[in-house]
């Protein structure tokens, strides 16, 4: 079993559900996030910003401020791990920053609390 999170822009989580739905997960979470890529700081107003430049951190707390983002994470068997990152990539990529990123992690167990069945069965 893995643990697939996804990070993706607001406006693309009706495409995501649907692509995930699709690609055979029924059961997520969704999570309101905020977040930045690293990419979209410059190094130069930082650095002005952290010498006491006033201009410099005007600039920063535009260029720094958080985006409103959905996160997403589902428990999906290894054999669809493949399909379901695909499928997240597919729908979310236009090819400009802040598409989002998706993280793969294992699970060890899990475990469903309604009948204590565990393992694969538990996300079956």
């Amino acid at each position: 079993m893995k643990e697939v999170i996804a990070v993706v822009r607001m406006n693309m989580m009706n495409k995501t559900k649907a692509a995930l739905t699709e690609a055979g997960v029924d059961a997520f979470f969704a999570h309101e996030a905020q977040g930045r890529g690293k990419g979209f700081v410059n190094a130069a107003v930082l650095e002005g910003a952290e010498s006491g430049y006033e201009e410099a951190a005007e600039v920063l707390g535009e260029k720094g401020k958080l985006y409103p983002k959905r996160m997403l994470t589902a428990v999906v068997a290894d054999n669809l791990v493949e399909d379901v990152v695909e499928a997240i990539v597919e729908v979310n990529q236009t090819g400009k920053p802040g598409d989002g990123k998706v993280f793969v992690l294992p699970i060890g167990d899990a475990v469903r609390v309604r009948t204590a069945e565990s393992g694969e069965k538990a996300i079956a």
